[in-house]
């Protein structure tokens, strides 16, 4: 007999079409507002030459994609990863604008992207080819337009280097173009520690709602980059025990807690898996450890239709951005696990991102203190509203956050006229 296992879909854009379906669904949208939603309003595709150490020049492709400006200008990362596509340059933005909503800022959502391998690259070809993308980018993007930031691979300098160029093609300082800078030209206190404090915050919501204290939660963390770090860093001083920890290159686990001060170290210095081979796991087995919770900070669709029947975890908070794919969804929905969603989890970032924008616009600038308080009034209020629907529709929190967003943008499109 012939058996035939249907394929998962994991284009990040096809699932992020879906994803504002299940939403658009529940609120009984018209259609034509739902295919809207569904499409980003304007996405620039760009080649641009940049000279090379050697004397060389090479051509590198690259894309920004804007979403939906009818609640404000649009606002997201650009990512620097060999791996980059058009479809997921989409649907990020997508996700940043629901993002946006589910946090009540006033945005719609925007991503961009760059082909290429930062880490094959020296310092001055970096410099060149962030300086060029923002040159070939310059048009569609400004503080009222489009405001771009750090993602996957590019940095606080890299967002320097690309605010200094489009100040210099517009003749004037404009420190609101982008943020995530350096705070010595216009950052912000707090940012680089933003997605995983959020992320954090979140968490905290999520633990009163079954009743576990942090002192009795062990912690897995797949990604151990800039969030996934900082995050296991902050639930470890709260009193959380983080057990296991993975990057790009696998992952350590000891059951009895992690000496975390050690892992920093190592990831510093040379890397994790020098912990001792004893205690060497790889990702995909990280993600089906007995935890209390999991913070899958890495890329996208790693927990699947395969995987999710396997997965423990009480609460999983998706530090990063689309790491479910729609059937581990309803795996995960129906086993009763608590799946903070990508765009409540980790939009501690954007948050403190339109905070710099705000300091920026009123040349006024907040200490950390009070830049993390605000962070943290706005990541609890906006749970407790996702909790809410969700408990008002019987359904999960994904959806209820979609819902939300949803319904801000629809009035917002509503109100211009424009539907």
């Amino acid at each position: 007999m012939n058996h035939t296992i249907e394929k998962e879909e994991l284009n990040p854009y096809l699932i992020a079409q879906r994803q504002v379906d299940a939403a658009a669904a529940k609120l009984g949208l018209a259609p034509h507002i739902t295919e809207l939603l569904k499409k980003p309003k304007r996405v620039l595709s760009v080649s641009f030459p940049v000279k090379m150490d050697d004397g060389s020049v090479r051509v590198f492709e690259g894309f920004r994609s804007q979403h939906n400006d009818a609640v404000g200008p649009t606002k997201g990362g650009i990512r620097f990863h060999p791996g980059v596509t058009l479809d997921e340059v989409k649907a990020l933005s997508m996700w940043m604008t629901f993002k946006c909503g589910v946090v009540s800022l006033p945005y719609g959502g925007g991503k961009g992207g760059v082909i290429c391998d930062p880490r094959e690259l020296s310092t001055s070809e970096l410099e060149r080819l962030s300086r060029a993308f923002m040159e070939a980018i310059a048009d569609i993007v400004g503080p009222e337009r489009d405001i771009p930031a750090p993602d996957v691979y590019t940095t606080p300098q890299i967002m320097g280097w690309m605010m200094d160029t489009y100040s210099k093609l517009r003749g004037h300082n404009t420190p609101g173009v982008i943020t995530g800078k350096p705070i010595i030209i216009g950052g912000s206190q707090g940012r680089g520690n933003a997605t995983a404090q959020g992320c954090v915050y979140a968490i905290q919501c999520a633990l009163k709602d079954i009743g576990l204290p942090m002192e009795k939660a062990k912690v897995a963390v797949q990604g151990y980059g800039n969030a996934g770090r900082i995050a296991a860093r902050l639930l470890s001083d709260l009193g959380a025990t983080i057990v296991a920890v993975s990057d790009s290159r696998g992952g350590i686990y000891d059951p009895n807690g992690l000496d975390i001060d050690r892992v920093e170290q190592l990831k510093d210095t040379a890397s994790i898996a020098d912990y001792g081979s004893e205690y060497v796991l790889t990702n995909e087995q990280l993600l089906e450890l007995d935890v209390d919770i999991l913070i899958p900070a890495a890329l996208e669709n790693v927990i699947t239709k395969e995987n999710a029947p396997n997965i423990k975890a009480k609460i999983i908070a998706e530090a990063a951005n689309g790491p479910t794919t729609p059937e581990a969804d309803e795996i995960l929905n129906a086993k009763g696990t608590i799946v903070i969603p990508d765009i409540l989890a980790n939009a501690g970032g954007v948050t403190v991102s339109y905070f710099e924008w705000v300091q920026n616009l009123m040349n006024y600038y907040w200490s950390e203190e009070e830049v993390l308080e605000k962070l943290e009034v706005n990541m609890v209020k906006s749970y407790d509203a996702v909790r809410t629907l969700a408990n008002e529709y019987d359904t999960n929190l994904r959806t209820a956050a979609y819902m939300i967003s949803l319904q801000r943008v629809t009035a917002a499109m509503q109100a211009r006229g424009w539907v």
